[in-house]
């Protein structure tokens, strides 16, 4: 007996069509989280020389 592993976002079986996710709903779900920074991927802090133009006011 195999056991499926779940959809990460809402614990039903997986599809083959939208691994790892059960549907295309679940995956733009996913999807919106990056780009809502709901994710991160840790890091060191960037130093102050490493910040585009646009973030420099946010450090002063």
């Amino acid at each position: 007996m195999t056991k499926t592993k779940a959809c990460p976002i809402c614990k039903k079986s997986r599809s083959e069509e939208f691994a790892p996710f059960c549907s295309s709903r679940c995956r733009d779900r996913d999807l919106n989280q990056w780009f809502s920074d709901g994710y991160a991927v840790p890091g060191r802090p960037a130093a102050p020389e490493e910040l585009a133009p646009e973030d420099w006011e946010l450090q002063e």
